[in-house]
Order: structure tokens, then C-alpha cells, then sequence
């Protein structure tokens, strides 16, 4: 993975004052994190009229009026979601505000295919608008990178997703299970996920495993409310029956609980028909689980250790290869529970640390630059 040094994004004298940017959404973790850099000021979201504390969407910042009206209290936009909130034209019409205001701006392409959306052409349109117009492109991986010069031809600065395990965060104690456990978490089945492909897949992928000797395990987890019902019902059938399967239905967990569940896993298989990029694999690393990738987005890009193994979605012959190389290289030596797990979870929270500190470093140091260029 490539981070851009200072000296590569032309940074100027960090006595410099601070760089006020307009983050969008600045209340997304992955947001804050990103700007946590000295000389860095990210200013809050703009709250959403008639919306709950905490409700970013649809955000307000991304607003012509709004920018034009607060012109002299920032000096960089960065777009990073929301977009899919606005209609066709809006987001050139913000950019030539914040043109107007003297504000360059900078977008991070989190998703080229968006998650949240069966119909994917809006958002093909708006990136239409925002790629060639932007100042400067950030992504997450090379492969991100790549399609972006292939379909838009600008060169984006590749800077890699931060941890999601927090720095004060403990991280969960687990117990020892004699059966490998495999998991997959369908969350609310939002159009980027196949829940009934994917578990049936599963169960499949399993069951050639546990025919070949592997005492091998599988969890499946939904939230009790979903977005197509059909679907649940699918999944439900797809797991009867099987008494090596378990399927929890849940409310959205707390962080913590999120964190002990997934820190029980050998594997984590991701249920992903289409997609770029998954915060969700980023805390499996920080826990130290290995997972099993679909074989589309950029996914597999995301580490290029041996975290991950890919399969083609859907297809349980590859699910099972996958999960059979990631058991085999990590059953010995790091399973859930173990001193080795927590060694590693150790491990990379150090690396974590040096990483994510380089990270924003490169954002600080590109709004320098950017903010520098605007004003000559």
C-alpha cells in the first residue's frame, strides 16, 4: 500500500497556520481519524434540520448555499460519502462554490460501485462530476487507484483505510473452542449483499469441509430488521436443517459486543456481491481474523499479507478452497482465544498506530500543498 510522503505531496512549512477543512461527513470515523494531524482543523457537520444529534445525512455542508455562505471559515472541502443523497447536477454545483470560495477540493473515492444502491447509474453519474473536477483524488488501494486512471485518467494518491479497533479500545478476551468457527454477517441486507447466495454458499463450503476431517463451524448473523424480507426468509430456509450452521438474529450491536463476536471467528467470510472497499475487513485485521474476500471490488487489495484469500461469490467450490488455505495457515498458529491471537492483535495495533499516524500526515500535508496553490 502507498502513502504519499510530505516531501512527494509538496508540503509547506508545518509552522504554517492551520488548515480549516469542511470534511464530508466530519463525524464518520473514519473522517476523524484521517485528520487527526497537527496543524489539521476539521470543522463539525452542520446540523440536519429536523434530524436526531448525531444524523450527518443528507449533509448539509454539500450545499451550494451553504458553502458560499460560510466561505471564510474554511479553506479545503473534502468529500468523503453522501453524495447518493443529492440529485444530478448538485455536486457541480458545490464544487464551483467552493471554487468561489477559494476553496480547492479534494475527494476520496470509497466506493466505485456504491453498496447502498441497486441502481447504480446516479452514482456512476456523480462520480462523473466529481472525479474530473476535484483537485486532488484520494483512495484506499492500488487496485482502486488503477480503475480510477482507467476510467477517468487522474492519478489518485493512494492512502490506506485507518484502524477501526480504537487506540483506548481493550481488545475482547475469547474463549477457546475445539470446532474452527467460520462467520458471516449479513447486517440489515442492503443491495450490495446476497444474504441467501451467500449462505447457501456457506453451508455448502462448510460441509466439504467437515466431509474432508475439518471439525469446522458456521455462524450466520442478520439484524432482525432488514430491507428485503423475501431475502431473510431465503436465508432462513438456506440454514434449516443443518445442525453444523447457526443463524443469530440480532439487533445492531454495540462496539464492544461487535468486537467480541467477530474476535471468536477463524474465519470471517464476506457476503459482498459487488463493492470497493470494506471497513468491516479493516476491523477483522485489527482483531487478527483472517477473512475469506469475494473476488470483486478491490477487497483483496486492502492487505497484502496473508490475511485474506479470495473466492467468486456465490460459488461454494471457491468459498471452500478459500476458507481451507486461510484454516490452514492460521488454525496452528493464531486462533481465536490464543496467546498467539493477542500477540497479533498486539502487533498490529503497533503497526496500526505508525501507519494511521503517516496517514493523516499525508492529508495534512496535501491541504498544506492544495491550500497553497489556491492562494498563489
Amino acid at each position: 500500500m502507498t502513502i504519499e510522503t510530505a516531501s512527494a505531496l509538496g508540503a509547506e512549512d508545518p509552522g504554517a497556520s492551520a488548515v480549516r477543512v469542511v470534511g464530508v461527513p466530519a463525524s464518520h470515523p473514519y473522517v476523524r481519524r484521517v485528520t487527526e494531524a497537527a496543524g489539521v482543523e476539521l470543522l463539525p457537520d452542520p446540523p440536519v434540520p429536523g434530524a436526531a444529534e448525531g444524523v450527518w445525512w443528507p449533509p448539509v455542508a454539500l450545499d451550494p448555499a451553504w458553502i458560499r455562505a460560510n466561505a471564510a471559515r474554511a479553506d479545503v472541502l473534502h468529500v468523503h460519502f453522501g453524495t447518493e443523497s443529492f440529485p444530478a447536477g448538485h455536486l457541480t454545483a458545490c464544487v464551483d462554490a467552493a471554487r468561489e470560495a477559494g476553496w480547492p477540493v479534494v475527494f476520496t473515492v470509497h466506493d466505485l460501485t456504491h453498496p447502498q444502491l441497486t441502481d447504480q447509474q446516479p452514482y456512476r453519474a456523480q462520480l462523473d462530476e466529481l472525479v474530473p473536477r476535484a483537485d486532488a483524488i484520494v483512495t484506499l488501494t492500488p487496485g482502486a487507484a488503477a480503475e480510477v486512471r482507467e476510467r477517468w485518467g487522474r492519478e489518485a494518491i493512494v492512502l490506506p483505510h485507518p484502524a477501526i479497533l480504537g487506540e483506548g479500545e481493550t481488545p475482547p478476551v475469547v474463549a477457546l473452542s475445539e470446532d474452527l468457527r467460520v462467520g458471516m454477517h449479513l447486517k440489515d441486507l442492503r443491495p450490495g449483499t446476497d444474504g441467501p447466495t451467500s449462505a447457501r454458499a456457506l453451508v455448502a463450503a462448510v460441509a466439504r469441509l467437515r466431509a474432508s476431517g475439518r471439525s469446522v463451524v458456521a455462524e450466520i448473523r442478520m439484524h432482525r430488521t432488514v430491507r428485503d424480507e423475501a431475502a431473510r426468509d431465503e436465508v432462513r430456509a438456506a440454514v434449516a436443517g443443518h445442525p453444523f450452521v447457526v443463524l443469530v438474529e440480532q439487533g445492531r450491536l454495540p462496539d464492544a459486543a461487535l468486537n467480541t463476536a467477530l474476535a471468536g471467528l477463524d474465519v470471517c467470510v464476506l457476503p459482498y456481491r459487488f463493492g470497493s472497499h470494506s471497513g468491516w475487513l479493516e476491523l477483522c485485521w485489527d482483531l487478527g481474523v483472517p477473512i475469506a474476500v469475494p473476488a470483486t471490488g478491490h477487497f483483496g487489495d486492502q492487505h497484502d499479507d496473508d490475511s485474506t484469500a479470495a473466492f467468486e461469490p456465490g460459488d461454494a467450490d471457491s468459498l471452500a478452497t478459500a476458507l481451507t488455505t486461510l484454516l490452514s495457515r492460521h488454525e496452528a498458529v493464531a486462533r481465536p482465544g490464543s496467546l498467539a491471537r493477542a500477540e497479533l492483535v498486539d502487533e498490529r495495533r503497533r503497526l496500526r498506530r505508525a501507519q494511521d499516524a503517516r496517514t493523516a500526515s499525508a492529508h495534512a500535508d496535501l491541504y498544506r500543498r492544495l491550500r497553497s496553490e489556491r492562494a498563489s
